[in-house]
């Protein structure tokens, strides 16, 4: 019977695998050569000086210029490096390129739920391409979750009410884990998963075929959100222009937002939602507590508000504009 091969580490995948194995195998090379320096000199010094022992004990040094300025300089220098070189990887990690595959992920106790942007679904798997930036945008529907990809060397926390990000590039084809590092509840071992890393060839058939899930092929989530926008009526209020009703939503994403008590904001994604569920909380300049936030509070589910906000983004940047719905699409 063959031996089992003992994996040190977590295969890399990914580009920030490389970096992130350098900085962390650098700093435990440190760690251990002064670790195991401080303990050499207690053992050479608890020989020497031992009771009757027959070193030297006469004129006995109290001070060292020379040697208190080096043990001073050298860690300060490693610890500058050190921040330097991990701050940089730090930044990089924060920074997604501006076309990378966006993936929306909720955390749920006690599962993962991801959503591509043409629709596709799904659960405690994730498929992607390799070679291709990959962002995330994550929330929690209930309490703190971390998405961790040991194997591309990503890990972010997923907190409810607020969305997060994180992105990698993966660079090796197969199959590799999902996990969730904050313990979330009694089920938390078992909130884990599988990403599939792709060829483009390869994905391209498998997003062709619905994920091998869905025949026909769902819809976009901005058409998704067309269709909510109008079962709910958003567009009697939010039409092309401003209105006494609501303001207009087209092209506002990016845009900086003049609040009632003279705040300004820039309505990105966490303002779209704030403005969906909790309207009250940021009601913008020339206009009153008049959304019915029961309704969108109480009925609008994350799914949906990521669809909403899809579709949102093509109103100010295709032709598609918020038709107004008719009495039979309109909720009572």
């Amino acid at each position: 019977m063959e031996p089992k091969n003992i994996q040190f580490a977590p295969e890399q995948a990914s580009n920030f695998a490389g970096p992130h194995d350098a900085l962390f195998y650098t700093i435990t090379a440190l760690m251990i050569f002064f670790a195991g320096l401080v303990v050499l000199m207690i053992g050479i010094f608890v020989v020497k000086y031992r009771r009757g022992a027959k070193a030297d004990r006469s004129n006995p040094v109290h001070d060292h210029l020379k040697l208190e300025l080096t043990w001073t300089f050298i860690p300060t220098v490693l610890a500058i490096a050190i921040f330097a070189w991990s701050t940089k990887i730090f930044v990089d990690m924060r920074t997604p390129p501006k076309d990378a595959y966006e993936v929306f992920v909720i955390g749920k106790q006690w599962m993962w739920h991801l959503q591509h942007p043409n629709g596709i679904r799904e659960n405690n798997e994730l498929h992607v391409p390799l070679g291709v930036p990959i962002k995330l945008t994550m929330i929690s529907q209930d309490v703190i979750h971390g998405f961790y990809l040991p194997e591309m060397r990503v890990q972010y926390m997923v907190v409810p009410g607020r969305y997060t990000s994180q992105w990698f590039t993966p660079t090796k084809e197969g199959k590799f884990n999902i996990f969730c590092t904050i313990h979330c509840g009694t089920q938390h071992s078992e909130m884990g998963g599988s990403l599939y890393v792709l060829r483009p060839d390869d994905f391209a058939k498998w997003q062709a075929g619905g994920g091998n899930r869905f025949k026909p092929m769902p819809a976009s989530l901005a058409k998704q959100g067309e269709r909510i926008y109008k079962e709910l009526a958003c567009n009697t209020c939010h039409g092309l222009k401003d209105s006494e009703k609501g303001p207009a939503l087209a092209g506002i994403f990016g845009k900086e937002r003049i609040m009632a008590n003279g705040q300004k904001v820039v309505a990105n994604e966490d303002y779209i939602r704030r403005s969906i569920i909790a309207p009250y909380d940021q009601i913008l300049k020339g206009y009153q507590n008049t959304m019915p936030i029961y309704v969108y509070k109480e009925q609008v589910t994350e799914e949906q508000i990521r669809a909403l906000m899809e579709y949102i983004q093509t109103l100010g940047n295709s032709s598609e504009t918020p038709v107004p719905a008719t009495t039979a699409e309109r909720k009572p």
